[in-house]
């Protein structure tokens, strides 16, 4: 039997000659490592390639039939500057499918399976126009995809290569890709458009997103859900942009996008966003606070916990300076967004109470422009519909039958019938206290039951039957002797003439 000797001498005569048993198990384990390595590298660059087994309808090829073609550079160009569609086509799978780094069909296996791709040899052949000119292929939606990945991958490179991709106009056919109806091309023409982005000037970044913020305006499709993931992002980053059209137009496609199903909300939720535009809207100079205020407005439409999102954000806070704005369409804004958080249980209209928005809400029903009087309205009558007894009584005295009871005089029928309605809705809580004749007094001092009368004679039949109802549930003195009654009926404390008082 051989010696330990003769054995590791047998072992040097062959290929591990000169290595001991230690040498060459740390060669096997460095060897494991560079091979997990590589295959770690190539799955990384082929993680793009996963998207075609999900997606069959951008993919025609069958299982078992896949075909690696191997074919040069100036072979891609040929195929490339065919007219044939099918040539595109299968060119495009064959280069999918290559195994070789530098010999390709497509140039997006070309630039994105090699660790340091050709690039420039890809410019210089003349390629880029040809691509873009394939983003233009809707009815082959594979060529769109081959394209704009291939693009991606050459806008990735250096400053020079990503004006290339400029300069042969891929920009506006990459923005039309992301319309697409499929959403793997979405996806990857906002990939594009995001290298793209990154090497160019603010010149170029403003024209990016106000073109994004018109696509993100679109309701008819509105933009795929999981497009609008993959853009959101960027638009986060753009809100912290210094330069105030860039701010102006990604606000308005924040807005745009709040703008839809409780999902969509809850998407740009997720991304954080809140606080930056609770920031912005209090900035009242800003540009961008419209926006901003209207993307908030939208999320407070959505479910009672993306409302309390806004809350927590602090956007109560922000809410009575812009009720006192200089500008009436902020008032509006500012009212509607109230008018929907009042929508919300009694807890978030005890928040509303605790932020201080009762007084400029008064404000705004004495003052305000028609319009934003208009929203105001609509918050009395959401308050009035879901606060307790307590917060109506704390919104009576804050003064607001007073100027409640004088904008029954306005011509819009429509907000003559909710302020009749928030009228009803303030009697219901006093009549669980047992101080209706108390209200009525008010009412009738304040000059009310004078204007309730006169809309008898509305011309608008729902008006009339609401100002009949008010008069004969809670005006109508049955008593034969008026004076009597009316004594009796006396408040024990002074109404205030702004209409505060308790029940």
């Amino acid at each position: 039997m051989p010696t330990t000797n003769e054995y590791d001498d047998r072992m040097r005569q062959f290929k591990n000659k000169g290595k001991d048993l230690a040498a060459m198990r740390r060669q096997r384990m460095e060897v494991g490592i560079e091979l997990r390595k590589a295959k770690r590298d190539e799955q990384i660059l082929k993680r793009r390639n996963i998207c075609f087994a999900m997606e069959g309808s951008l993919s025609p090829e069958k299982a078992g039939k896949n075909v690696a073609a191997q074919l040069s550079l100036e072979e891609i160009i040929v195929a490339l500057k065919s007219d044939d569609p099918q040539l595109h086509l299968n060119a495009a799978q064959a280069a999918r499918c290559a195994k070789i780094p530098f010999q390709v069909v497509s140039s997006q296996k070309l630039l994105s399976r090699h660790k340091t791709p050709p690039i420039d040899q890809v410019i210089e052949a003349g390629i880029i126009p040809h691509l873009v000119a394939l983003l233009y292929q809707h009815d082959t939606p594979a060529l769109q995809l081959e394209a704009a990945w291939a693009l991606t991958n050459i806008a990735s490179g250096t400053s020079d290569q990503t004006r290339a991709v400029v300069v042969a106009n891929a920009i506006q056919p990459l923005i039309g890709l992301l319309s697409s109806p499929h959403l793997h091309i979405c996806e990857q023409a906002v990939w594009a458009l995001g290298n793209i982005a990154g090497k160019q000037g603010v010149d170029f970044l403003k024209n990016i997103t106000w073109t994004v913020s018109n696509l993100c305006r679109n309701k008819n499709p509105s933009p795929p859900l999981e497009a609008v993931k993959q853009i959101l992002p960027t638009l986060v980053c753009l809100l912290q942009h210094k330069d105030e059209d860039i701010l102006l137009d990604a606000c308005w496609a924040v807005s745009y996008l709040t703008d839809g199903s409780n999902d969509r909300i809850d998407v740009v939720l997720e991304t954080g966003i809140l606080p930056r535009l609770v920031q912005l809207i209090a900035g009242s100079d800003l540009p961008a606070l419209s926006p901003a205020l209207r993307a908030i407005g939208n999320i407070v439409t959505g479910t009672d916990q993306q409302t309390q999102m806004a809350i927590d954000a602090g956007v109560l806070s922000v809410l009575p300076q812009l009720l006192r704005h200089h500008k009436s369409a902020v008032q509006k804004e500012a009212a509607w967004t109230l008018s929907n958080i009042a929508a919300g249980p009694c807890v978030q209209i005890q928040q509303v109470i605790a932020c201080g928005l009762l007084p400029p809400l008064v404000d705004l029903l004495n003052q305000g422009e028609i319009r934003a009087q208009k929203e105001a309205v609509w918050v009395v009558s959401n308050f009035t519909t879901g606060g307790t007894v307590e917060q109506i009584v704390e919104l009576v005295q804050a003064g607001v039958l007073k100027p409640l009871l004088n904008l029954l005089a306005v011509k819009d029928s429509k907000m003559v019938l909710l302020i009749l309605d928030c009228i009803s809705n303030i009697f219901l809580s006093a009549e669980k206290v047992g101080d209706t004749e108390k209200l009525s007094l008010l009412v009738e001092e304040l000059g009310g039951l004078e204007k309730i009368e006169a809309l008898q004679d509305h011309e608008n039949t729902f008006v009339y039957k609401a100002a009949l109802g008010l008069i004969e549930k809670y005006f109508s003195i049955e008593d034969e002797n008026p004076e009597v009654d009316r004594e009796k009926r006396t408040l024990p404390f002074s109404v205030e003439p702004d209409g505060f008082y308790d029940f």
